[in-house]
């Protein structure tokens, strides 16, 4: 079964049609000045631009995921206070955006273990599913999070007058760091500096992507 991820650029954002779901993510600016461009330009190891870009696809196209992620998850700890309220949010819509973030993340997640994580596996034990996979065990830690997050908001759609905006930040807060540490080491990993160190450039273009 081959998985396409169908995209296409806005002014300001980039919508993702992924198997019938549609994200809207926004458009990356690079943080690079030019004095470093060039400088890795230099070191780079690649013949052109356009080959350049064919190795980096992979990892920008997951970078553009993890970055909404981010968002996702700042704007749901900064809003728990209470200030939802703000932005014209009821305490269910608010517990709506928290059941959607934990969707997109279990949704990428699981299309990441079903059809792209077993075949870079094969030669990079980074994504083997076992005891040496440390993206697959982060993704372990991820989910107890999801989990008690998942169990604190239905409790509070029931009982919406027990809401604690200290149970949600602390909940948050129990999984925040394995979460922003493997979205950042994911794209690390997904670069192609560090991909052709693996594979060829058409194992790479032969990716259910």
């Amino acid at each position: 079964m081959r998985l396409k991820v169908l995209w296409r650029p806005l002014s300001h954002s980039r919508r993702v049609q992924l198997r019938g779901y549609l994200i809207i993510i926004p458009e990356q600016t690079s943080s690079i000045i030019p004095s470093q461009m060039s400088s890795e330009r230099s070191q780079s190891t690649f013949v052109s631009v356009r080959e350049e870009r064919k190795w980096n696809k992979l990892s920008e196209h997951m970078s553009a995921f993890h970055e909404h992620f981010k968002v996702e998850f700042n704007t749901l700890y900064e809003l728990a206070d209470g200030s939802f309220t703000r932005r014209g949010l009821s305490l269910p819509r608010y517990l709506d955006t928290a059941e959607s973030m934990n969707h997109h993340l279990t949704m990428h997640h699981t299309i990441e273990e079903r059809y792209i994580f077993p075949i870079l596996a094969k030669k990079m034990p980074q994504f083997a599913n076992n005891d040496d996979g440390p993206h697959i065990a982060s993704h372990h830690g991820i989910h107890e999070g999801l989990a008690q997050l998942e169990t604190l908001v239905q409790g509070w759609k029931q009982a919406p007058s027990t809401y604690s905006p200290t149970a949600m930040r602390a909940c948050l807060d129990s999984f925040r760091a394995v979460l922003f540490r493997h979205l950042d080491e994911e794209v690390t990993d997904l670069r192609g500096e560090n991909l052709k160190k693996y594979l060829t450039l058409e194992e790479l273009e032969s990716l259910p992507m």
